[in-house]
């Protein structure tokens, strides 16, 4: 469990951070650890999530009633000595508009997942826009640490804007068996009526059915509780998916408790792990980003 406490006073000022970010900032980066199924090298597979706010950007005409925005992202992952782990430049073209007056612009997204040792590290997202010659490039970092775990434990809790479904694609937004679309920096906006979750658990005794327990709650003591019954599988990690409704849950920051119980009745805690999110009812936000082609 230490893989995933050691960070937690981490995740707690990524999630502010993230809250705060989500309306304003034009680059919105999302990191998830899930564990490196090589046994041989200790580390972890980290999906980095990355959106972009197309209202952002500039928008040039191209011909009559033609007008196309562009950017570059560059994502990084350093290493604790500022070395680079990984580095890739993607450029952005989202989709010609015939209108620069429409209010909505979908947002881009994309998803790259990388095998990384143990170790700590800073990941770094860079938008630059392209047709803006001054301060038209925005970066933003968040803190990794790696370290793994010994014992039975959960990965990092992804919310998504839609439940996971069942698919048997192949791509980065797809995960043993599930397609997962991911709420970018965990807010969810007008309209939204339940947050929607997807996490792994590890190392479970196998074929012996433990009890999940989800706990919803904000700073004003508005709750709610879940519980499932689930059998780890032998060999594989076990997804674990679900939803609670936000219903009269007030706006602002909010904190989903994930719980594994397992032993006689149920009743001794084998692993846990929380996510920090936001609901804003009065606000739009990017839930469902388009994927760029």
């Amino acid at each position: 469990m230490r893989f995933f406490l050691l960070f937690a006073v981490c995740a707690l000022s990524w999630a502010t951070s993230l809250v705060a970010q989500a309306g304003t900032s034009p680059i919105i980066l999302d990191v998830a650890r899930f564990r490196n199924l090589n046994k041989v090298e200790k580390g972890a597979e980290v999906e980095i999530y990355v959106t972009i706010s197309t209202q952002a950007l500039t928008y040039r005409q191209r011909a009559p009633r033609a007008f196309q925005s562009a950017a570059t992202v560059t994502l990084e992952v350093l290493k604790a000595d500022g070395k680079p782990a990984y580095r890739e430049v993607v450029i952005l073209k989202p989709p010609v508009l015939t209108d620069t007056s429409i209010v909505i612009k979908n947002p881009q997204s994309f998803l790259k997942r990388i095998l990384l040792p143990d170790g700590k590290y800073t990941v770094r997202g860079t938008v630059r826009d392209q047709y803006r010659s001054s301060n038209g490039e925005t970066t933003v970092e968040k803190p990794l640490l790696l370290e793994t775990p010994t014992t039975t434990f959960l990965s990092d809790i992804v919310l998504l804007a839609r439940p996971a479904v069942r698919s048997g694609g192949t791509d980065n937004f797809a995960r043993s068996g599930y397609r997962l679309t991911r709420a970018p920096g965990n807010v969810y906006s007008r309209g939204a009526e339940n947050i929607f979750f997807y996490t792994e658990l590890h190392d479970a005794p196998a074929g012996q059915p433990v009890r999940i327990h989800y706990h919803l709650t904000t700073p004003d003591g508005s709750a709610a509780d879940a519980d499932a019954i689930l059998t780890p599988e032998s060999g594989r990690p076990t997804s674990v998916v679900g939803q609670l409704p936000l219903g009269p849950l007030p706006d602002g920051p909010f904190t989903l408790f994930v719980e594994v119980y397992g032993g006689p009745g149920n009743k001794k805690l084998l692993a846990g792990h929380r996510v920090i999110g936001d609901r804003s009812a009065v606000d739009y936000a990017p839930a469902g980003a388009a994927v760029p082609r």
